[in-house]
This record gives structure tokens, C-alpha cells and sequence, in this order.
């Protein structure tokens, strides 16, 4: 077996997780010109660290070829942007924050998050890696660096005299390589009475839900809260609050502040840590119930789509997210079985998804088909899907969302 080490704490990983064998980098959308060329396909199989805790992947790609033509832009989801919006509102209040302060995002993407903190009269920044989004926030008039968070660029926004109030990073921990770096810079950039929040995944969900799709090679880290609070704590910070969300299958969002500060740990931090323990979070039979489960759902999730074209049924897909293409890939699902996905990101229509080679149309296409099924890949969003798409059910269409467990909904 390949020797890995921890990406926090550098032990060896000899404990696996879940493999779900060879598959293609998640957003490395094909052209379609390309469709005959052989895909680099990497394997996906994630370990568990003994030491820590850290659920995580080998890192196969630079983090240069996956982020700097990243065509994910947030502001395409609805309820993502009502769940920004609701976020910023609170967070003026909690934090107290006004005209004087100054809010500072990791992972900014388009202007999705601080464009209600900016209408407040917040001044903001954003510091995003991906051109395409961050082109898209300045277009907004998000003010946004073009750069990878880490100490280096720490240290160059506090010589500039930046002291931010609020330091926001949204689902960007679990992208990073190196996650020392992007803790410490968090530290050096925050003033000793400001705060941060984080939102990510949170592994119990992950686990509970049967959420194997969200395993993928960009989603380097999963993490529980027992192991957050062990990198927080070797930075000189702490979490002193958490949340929990519906985002994304299962979110955290955590409230960081110095480890000096004055904030006790709320009731719900407390009562998350009791809850992690006893779902036996660091127990290795955990992790092997969890592959059983996993291997089940495939099953059923192959029978469906098989039975449905045995049947003369048709089977049409909606988005085109990372978390799909794990599912597609690891279930061995190709154009006979679903001959199109549509999704509502123009710069991601016309081209095909990795691996499957699904080919990805405007959602017009799946109006013009009409099909039996709707089989959605971002089930995270199924609410909104649904209501996007009232004319399926005059048709006498169903729609399938695969988690946590396999459902039509008609």
C-alpha cells in the first residue's frame, strides 16, 4: 500500500475510510471534442487519520489546475444566496457591525456573500483564487484579490493596515492543502477582538447520511467537530460557538475567535461534542458500517436507473455538480442509462461531465424531452429544483433524489 501522511498532523494513514475506486477529477469537464481522449483518473480513496481524526485524500492535482479556471460561481443557487443574505443580516447584529467595520472573505467566488454586507454599508474584500468568479465580484463591485489565502498573504493585508472585524471562509477549508498554512494565516490576520466564521461539511452527516458523493479529489479534508477544534487550538484559536446547517447535506458553521478571548463555549458546542462521541466518531467500526452501507446504495441506486430502462423509461439528469459526478462515476452510470444532464451554469452547458460523459445542456432540453424521471445530483438543492421545474409534474414526471436514501418524489 502507497504511504500517506496527514496533512495536519503528518502521522501515517493506514485506515481507510471509503474507496470508491478510480474515478476522473470531479470539475474537469470535458469538451466535447475531447470526448474520445482518455481521462486521467486518480483513486479516490479516503483514509482516516488515527491521530487526529482527519478524514482526508491524497492531494493528485495542484491546487493551480483545479482553482485557477474554477467554473463554479455560487450566485446560481437561490436558496444559497437567501442562506448568504440571512447569514450577513445576523452577523451584523451579533457582531455589532456598522459603517466603521470591515468584513474580509476567503474563497469570495463572485460576490455572492459580502454584496449584503457591501448594501449594509460595510466595507468588504474578497480574496478569491478562481479568475472567472472573482472578475464576476469586481463586475459587482465587490472589491476582491486575486490570490491564494496562506500566511504570505496574511501578512501582506495586515502590513496594508487591514484589521477585520469579521473574516468569513465558506467551504474553503475542506479545498486547502495545506491546512497549517491556512489556520495560522487565519490567525495572523485576525485582530485580537475580531472573529471568523467557517462553514463546511461536517463528517457525522456525511456518515449518518450515506453521503458518499460528497467524497471527491478536490474535497481534500472532511472534517468532525473533535478534529476542528484540535487544528484551531494548535494555531492559538478556538471555537467558541457552532451552528448547525442544512447546507450542503449537513454544514457547520463555526464562530472562531483567539484563544485569549473571552468567550466560554456556548450549550451548542458543548452539546455537539457529546453528540460526536456518542455516534462513535473515532471508532474504527464506525467507518466499516458506513462502506456497507455505501456499497448498498450503489446497488440500488444501479437497480433503479436499470430497471427504468427495462422498462421503456426515460431518465434525465438535473445538474452538474462535483458531488454528481462521484455518484455517476462510482455507480458505472454512462449515456444509456441517462443520455443528458441539464444545468442552468452557462459556463459549464455544451460541455460533458467527467468520466460518464454525460453531455451538460440548458434545462431547456429536459422541458423538450420530457422525461419519466428526474434524477437530481445536487439533492442538496432538491427544494428549489422542484419548484424550478413545475412543468414535470403536468407531464406526469417524477423526480429521483438519491440521499439519504433513494427517492421518487412524484
Amino acid at each position: 500500500m502507497d504511504r500517506h501522511r496527514c496533512r495536519f498532523c503528518a502521522d501515517e494513514l493506514d485506515e481507510t475510510f471509503i474507496d470508491l475506486g478510480l474515478s476522473p477529477l470531479a470539475n474537469s469537464f470535458v469538451p466535447p471534442e475531447r470526448a474520445d481522449t482518455t481521462e486521467p483518473a486518480y483513486p479516490l480513496h479516503a483514509r482516516v487519520c488515527r491521530a487526529c481524526g482527519l478524514v482526508q485524500l491524497p492531494q493528485f492535482e495542484s491546487v493551480a489546475s483545479i482553482f485557477d479556471q474554477y467554473l463554479y460561481y455560487s450566485s446560481y443557487s437561490e436558496s444559497w444566496l437567501h442562506h448568504c443574505e440571512s447569514y450577513a443580516a445576523a452577523m451584523i447584529v451579533r457582531a455589532k457591525l456598522g459603517v466603521t467595520s470591515v468584513v474580509i472573505e476567503i474563497a469570495s467566488n463572485d460576490g455572492y456573500l459580502l454584496q449584503y454586507f457591501r448594501r449594509a454599508g460595510i466595507r468588504v474584500l474578497g480574496v478569491e483564487p478562481a479568475s472567472g468568479p472573482a472578475a464576476a465580484a469586481i463586475a459587482k463591485g465587490i472589491p476582491t484579490r486575486t490570490c491564494y489565502f496562506g500566511r504570505d498573504v496574511a501578512r501582506a493585508l495586515r502590513a496594508e493596515g487591514h484589521r477585520p472585524d469579521l473574516v468569513v471562509a465558506n467551504n474553503v477549508l475542506p479545498h486547502v492543502t495545506d491546512i497549517n498554512d491556512f489556520v495560522a494565516a487565519l490567525r495572523i490576520l485576525l485582530p485580537e477582538t475580531g472573529r471568523a466564521t467557517l462553514e463546511l461539511p461536517h463528517l457525522l452527516h456525511l456518515i449518518e447520511g450515506i453521503q458518499f458523493d460528497t467524497i471527491y479529489h478536490e474535497h481534500l479534508s472532511y472534517f468532525s467537530l473533535a478534529t476542528l477544534e484540535t487544528v484551531f487550538r494548535a494555531h492559538g484559536l478556538r471555537i467558541f460557538d457552532v451552528e448547525e446547517l442544512p447546507t450542503h447535506g449537513g454544514s457547520l458553521r463555526l464562530h472562531v475567535c483567539n484563544q485569549a478571548a473571552p468567550e466560554g463555549p456556548s450549550p451548542a458546542l458543548e452539546r455537539l461534542r457529546r453528540r460526536e462521541a456518542e455516534a462513535g466518531i473515532d471508532q474504527a467500526a464506525t467507518y466499516r458500517g458506513f462502506r456497507e452501507k455505501v456499497a448498498a446504495k450503489r446497488e440500488m441506486i444501479r437497480g433503479f436507473l436499470v430497471a427504468a430502462r427495462g422498462a421503456g423509461k426515460t431518465v434525465l439528469a438535473y445538474g452538474a455538480p462535483a458531488k454528481g459526478n462521484t455518484l455517476l462515476n462510482y455507480c458505472g452510470v454512462t449515456c444509456e442509462l441517462i443520455p443528458f444532464t441539464v444545468d442552468r451554469n452557462p459556463h459549464k452547458q455544451g460541455l460533458l461531465l467527467p468520466g460518464s460523459h454525460l453531455p451538460i445542456r440548458d434545462p431547456a432540453a429536459l422541458i423538450a424531452a420530457k422525461p419519466d424521471y428526474v434524477f437530481i445530483l445536487p439533492w442538496n438543492l432538491k427544494d428549489e429544483i422542484i419548484a424550478q421545474l413545475p412543468e414535470v409534474r403536468r407531464w406526469g414526471g417524477q423526480f429521483v433524489v438519491p440521499a439519504p436514501d433513494l427517492t421518487i418524489i412524484s
